[in-house]
């Protein structure tokens, strides 16, 4: 009778185990606060493909609109969080000139599983679209920039309160694991917003950020 109570015991303690490790309760826990396991993933040709045409349009959006034409930002959605999603990409070289990661909205779930996507004010999601990098102020996370949507599917950033900041949840370096997410905006590492601190404020002309998928 022992043996058996024991054994229905330990089921039950794998069996808890299991799904705390599923749950969403772990998942933001792990994501916050225990360190990550570090990876390098590879820019595959269909990464590639992607970015050089979108970096196409986005050559000829810039030339139109007037915006910087030697640099732009875009970031790809389709990535898993973990991995760098956030590319500097070069207009004049059609080169990467640096990649981060970037957090992605929770739509003001406890925690998201997979992607949504929303323009509606209050919604806490991630809006696809470009967007013109706007005025810097300092708030609530520290230096943050203003953002402004130019689609139809972003055009209530402003009003959503929508920006470009940074938070020391993201890491520096690719994990296997997700990354923390946001209330919507395009959330980066302290380190890497230094990166786009420089571009940003030394550009004559507005920098054009693109989210996608």
């Amino acid at each position: 009778m022992k043996i058996l109570r024991f054994l229905l015991l330990a089921t039950l303690v794998v069996l808890a185990v299991s799904w705390f490790s599923q749950s969403k309760v772990w998942k933001k826990t792990k994501a916050l606060h225990i360190p990550k396991k570090e990876i390098s993933y590879s820019i595959n040709t269909d990464l590639k493909e992607k970015l050089e045409i979108n970096a196409e349009a986005a050559k000829k959006f810039v030339a139109q609109k007037g915006y910087n034409d030697n640099v732009c930002f875009l970031i790809d959605m389709t990535l898993a969080s973990g991995q760098n999603r956030f590319f500097i990409y070069n207009l004049k070289k059609d080169s990467i000139q640096s990649k981060a990661l970037v957090a992605h909205g929770n739509c003001f779930e406890y925690w998201l599983e997979g992607r949504r996507y929303s323009n509606v004010v209050g919604s806490g999601c991630t809006s696809l679209g470009k967007y013109k990098i706007g005025a810097s102020y300092t708030g609530k996370f520290g230096y943050s920039y203003k953002l402004h949507g130019l689609d139809s599917t972003n055009n209530k950033a402003f009003e959503r309160t929508v920006v470009l900041h940074a938070h020391s949840c993201v890491p520096n370096a690719e994990t296997s694991d997700e990354i923390c997410q946001s209330n919507g905006c395009p959330t980066v590492s302290p380190d890497f917003l230094k990166q786009l601190k420089t571009i940003i404020n030394e550009s004559k002309k507005p920098v054009l950020l693109w989210i996608y998928e």
